[in-house]
């Protein structure tokens, strides 16, 4: 049986939520949610099984006031980031991209730092 769960979103998210089911076809916004849910359920099982020394790329996108926190959390992964290229875009967004060598274990927990940071609007780890 289903449960039916109360999820607090902004008018902009709502917003895309409600293109996405459009362009898409999904039903409704229900529809949209989960599937968004088992794809990032999926992803995170990926990189779970994620071992040993790999390469990846790890995309940001984050607003330039969040600058500070991206640098405060990049400090502590610095055994793993080979490079780190910084792009201002439109809209006082800015697009880091982390090319990463090292630890598959120290990728994900970089990944999930910047994921549970509210501050930061996209992340992508890309394992190569």
């Amino acid at each position: 049986m289903a449960k039916i769960i109360s999820v607090s979103l902004s008018e902009k998210l709502l917003q895309e939520i409600d293109q996405l089911k459009e362009e898409t076809g999904f039903s409704g916004r229900s529809d949209v949610i989960r599937a968004s849910t088992r794809m990032l359920i999926a992803d995170t099982q990926d990189k779970k099984n994620l071992e040993g020394n790999i390469n990846s790329i790890l995309i940001l996108i984050h607003n330039q006031k969040s600058e500070d926190k991206v640098t405060e959390i990049k400090h502590d992964f610095e055994d793993i980031i080979e490079t780190q290229i910084h792009s201002h875009l439109k809209e006082d967004k800015c697009l880091e991209l982390f090319i990463l060598e090292g630890d598959a274990i120290r990728m994900n927990t970089l990944t999930k730092m910047f994921q549970t940071t509210r501050k930061i609007e996209y992340v992508k780890l890309i394992t190569i």
